[in-house]
Parts: structure tokens; C-alpha cells; sequence
């Protein structure tokens, strides 16, 4: 007898892009605060935040969620970075700090477009068994992500999960959340990211790589450029020219294709004229940047 049960509405799909770094010890929380540009002192254990490396010119090196699980506990969840280089980058800032960094590849990065069992806003669950579930949902529908115990290895990605897969990132996208390939490492600065958005970045904390070109931005009104979704009818790679008109206006950062839809973050002045925007020669539209993943 054949089992004919029907797939499930929500399925759950690997991440396999997203990497956890795991940062022990007693000095985790106090390292991390002092290295990373976004304020833990206000992160209760069990709450999560968006947050980022920078160079000391200001400049991002990976964008991450960070979890505090406790003062001695923190982890970042690492959705494009090599997460192995950027372990070890953080160990050369180590000196007399007690804190081990480490790459769990012992632990697998999954998704679903459904509402999370435990998890809600900003605080993450624990479920006792090595499952850590994160709300990732966001005006235009509900979203979870787990972190469990790795799984059986798959030598070849289904097509339904390489299509959930870019669904994520789509989604992420479309509410302003840039998925830096490694080409756009070290480019672009929080404001030019319009990290904002994501509440990602302090400019009251205290020092930290990048602090005070990021500051001296806020506080000086210095921001001329930000990220804009666009939209168009055919891929848009990184890198590519943004023009308006016959004037290359700037950059693609990221972009994603799913479900016929191609879209593109892109670092543009904030003040440009209102000219008809085009990448290699087909039109382009500026669509709003969806709320609601800020934590």
C-alpha cells in the first residue's frame, strides 16, 4: 500500500548559505560588544538582534543576527560570510580576552514560510534538545528559522529546496536586508546599507572598529546614499551599473530570483532626480522596502 499523504503546506528546507559561529567563554558578551556595531547591554539572554563586523574605516565585513543566550554565550548566524575567515579574523582580536570562536558545523540552518512554534519579535527558543528557533516573519507573511543538529548530508539539493531557498532571500531583499556576496565585502558603510532599517548599528555605544566614521555620519548629516529596491524583468548580477538616464547612478549590492520575480537592493544617492532607471539597457522600477524585520 503506497503512502499517499499530501506534502506538507509550510515545508521545512535547508539554509545551507547560513552558518553559526559560537562565542564562549567569560568574557563572550563583553568581546562582542566591544568588536561588533550594534548594542548588546540593552539584550536580555534569550533575545536576538541584527548587527555587523566593520572595518576600521567604517566599512562592512559580514552582517549577522547575534543570539545572546547568556553573558558567557553568544552566537552569530552568519547567512553569506565565510564563516571560517571571519572566525578567524575575530581571534586576532582576542589578546587576553577569554573567549573560544568557533564554527559549529555540527549544526544545520533551516527554513520555513510558517509561524514559529515558540519564538516571537526579537526572543528566540530554546527546545531543551538542541533546537534553537528564531521569528524571522516580517510585513508580507510569516517565517521561522531553526537551528538543530546536522542531518544527513545531501551530496544534491532537490529543486524544491533550491526554490525555498531563493524564496528566503527574495524575501529578505524585499525588506531591506542585503545579502552581501563576497564581492561587496568592505564597500559600503552601515548608513550605505541603510542598516537603520534593520536597527542593525549604535551610534551611542562605546567604541568599536568603524564607531567613529559611523558616528561622525550620523551626527554630521553626512549620509548621501542608501539602498533601493528595484525591480526589473530580468536578473540584475552585483555589481552592476544602476543608470538614470545616460548617468551611471550607482550599484547593485545583492539581488534574487524566485518565482519569476527579479529583484535588487542597490546603493544610489538619496537625493537623486526622479529619471527613468535602467541596468544593461532594460528598465528598471524602484519599489518600497517592506517593514518589519527590524529587531
Amino acid at each position: 500500500m503506497h503512502d499517499k499523504s499530501p506534502a506538507p503546506a509550510n515545508p521545512v528546507f535547508p539554509l545551507p548559505g547560513q552558518q553559526v559561529i559560537a562565542m564562549d567563554g567569560r568574557d563572550a558578551a563583553a568581546f562582542a560588544q566591544a568588536q561588533f556595531m550594534n548594542d548588546l547591554n540593552g539584550l536580555q539572554p534569550g533575545q536576538w538582534q541584527w548587527s555587523g563586523w566593520l572595518t576600521p574605516k567604517g566599512r562592512v565585513v559580514a552582517l549577522f543576527a547575534l543570539l545572546k543566550w547568556s553573558e558567557q554565550r553568544v552566537w552569530l548566524l552568519v547567512p553569506d560570510a565565510d564563516a571560517f575567515a571571519l572566525a578567524e579574523g575575530l581571534r586576532r582580536f582576542l589578546f587576553r580576552s577569554k573567549v573560544t570562536i568557533e564554527v559549529r558545523d555540527d549544526l544545520q540552518v533551516t527554513g520555513a514560510f510558517e509561524a514559529p512554534e515558540a519564538a516571537s519579535g526579537n526572543a528566540f527558543s530554546d527546545d531543551g534538545n538542541g533546537g534553537t528557533e528564531l521569528d524571522m516573519g516580517a510585513e508580507g507573511g510569516p517565517r521561522c528559522l531553526r537551528v538543530v543538529k546536522h542531518g544527513p548530508v545531501v551530496a544534491t539539493r532537490s529543486a524544491r529546496d533550491r526554490g525555498f531557498e531563493a524564496r528566503w532571500q527574495l524575501f529578505d531583499l524585499e525588506h531591506g536586508l542585503p545579502r552581501l556576496p563576497a564581492s561587496q565585502i568592505e564597500h559600503w558603510t552601515p548608513q550605505q546599507l541603510s542598516l537603520e532599517r534593520l536597527r542593525a548599528f549604535s551610534v551611542k555605544k562605546g567604541c568599536y572598529p568603524g564607531q567613529e566614521i559611523v558616528a561622525r555620519t550620523h551626527f554630521l548629516g553626512k549620509a548621501k546614499r542608501g539602498l533601493v529596491l528595484l525591480e526589473g524583468d530580468a536578473p540584475m548580477l552585483p555589481e552592476a551599473e544602476v543608470h538614470g538616464g545616460d548617468r551611471a547612478l550607482g550599484s547593485v549590492v545583492a539581488s534574487a530570483d524566485a518565482d519569476s520575480r527579479h529583484l535588487a537592493l542597490a546603493v544610489l544617492p538619496l537625493g537623486r532626480d526622479e529619471a527613468e532607471l535602467s541596468i544593461d539597457a532594460r528598465a528598471v522600477r524602484v519599489i518600497p522596502i517592506k517593514e518589519g524585520l527590524a529587531r
